[in-house]
C-alpha cells in the first residue's frame, strides 16, 4: 500500500513536471555549490499543481509522508509539507500534537525557505499559540539556518491573534544573524507585527536600528509612509 500511494503521487508530479523550468528554479533557490540549497533537485512543477495533487491524498499516513518529506526531490518535499499543513487544519487535538511532533522531529528535511514559510506558522506557530514557546528561542540560537527561520516565521501565528511579544523577542535574538534569509524573514515578521501595532514596531526600530542589517530594516519598513521610511533608512 505504501509503495502504491507514493508511486501514484510521484507519477502525478512527473506528469505535470516541466523540465524547462528546472534551470530557473535551481538558480532561484540557490542550489549551486556552496549555496544554501546546494544539491537540491527540482523537476519543474508549479505550486498550484502540487496543491491540486495534495488534495487527493489527505488521508495519507505520516509514515508515507516521511518517505516524501525525506526525498531528494524538492517538489516531493513541498507536497509533503502542504499535506502536513492540510492535515493539521482538520486534525483533532491529539493528531495536531502528533503532526507537530512529527514536524519537529523531521525538520531537517524542511530545508529551503519556501518549505519553512509554507509550514512554520501553520503548524509550529499554531500549535504553540497557547503553550510554552521556549523551543522557538532554542531554534533561534541554532547553528542550522532553517531552524532559525522556523523560529521567526512561526510567530506569524501569534501575530494573527495580536500577540506580538514573541516576534519582537525572537527578532532581538536574530538581529546579528549572518544570513540574508534570516534578515528577510525577521523584517517580514516585523512588518506583519507593525500592521497590528505600528507604534510598537516604531519603538522596536528606534531601539535596535543601530544593530539591524539594512535588508531587515528595509523589509520592516515596507508599509511605512514614504517620508518616515526614508527617515529610518537614512539613519
Amino acid at each position: 500500500m505504501k509503495e502504491s500511494i507514493i508511486n501514484s503521487i510521484q507519477k502525478e508530479l512527473q506528469s505535470v513536471a516541466n523540465p524547462d523550468r528546472v534551470s530557473c528554479l535551481q538558480k532561484f533557490f540557490k542550489t549551486g555549490p556552496g549555496e544554501y540549497a546546494e544539491g537540491d533537485i527540482f523537476i519543474g512543477v508549479y505550486v498550484p499543481d502540487i496543491r491540486k495533487i495534495a488534495k487527493k491524498y489527505l488521508d495519507i499516513s505520516l509514515d508515507d509522508l516521511l518517505f516524501l518529506l525525506s526525498s531528494k526531490i524538492h517538489e516531493e518535499r513541498l507536497l509533503a509539507i502542504i499535506l502536513l499543513v492540510n492535515k493539521y487544519k482538520i486534525a483533532s487535538d491529539t493528531d495536531k500534537k502528533n503532526i507537530y511532533d512529527f514536524y519537529i522531529k523531521h525538520r531537517r528535511y524542511v530545508n529551503n525557505w519556501d518549505l519553512v514559510d509554507l509550514s512554520a506558522g501553520y503548524i509550529v506557530g499554531e500549535f504553540l499559540k497557547d503553550k510554552d514557546r521556549g523551543v522557538l528561542f532554542d531554534f533561534a540560537r541554532s547553528p542550522v539556518l532553517w531552524d532559525r527561520r522556523i523560529a521567526i516565521v512561526a510567530t506569524q501565528a501569534f501575530i494573527k491573534q495580536d500577540d506580538l511579544q514573541s516576534t519582537f523577542e525572537i527578532s532581538k535574538v536574530l538581529l546579528n544573524d549572518p544570513h540574508d534569509l534570516i534578515h528577510k524573514a525577521v523584517g517580514w515578521m516585523l512588518r506583519e507585527a507593525g500592521k497590528k501595532n505600528f507604534d510598537e514596531l516604531v519603538d522596536f526600530l528606534d531601539t535596535h536600528i543601530g544593530n539591524m542589517p539594512r535588508t531587515m530594516l528595509r523589509y520592516a519598513l515596507e508599509k511605512f509612509p514614504s517620508r518616515l521610511r526614508k527617515e529610518f533608512m537614512n539613519r
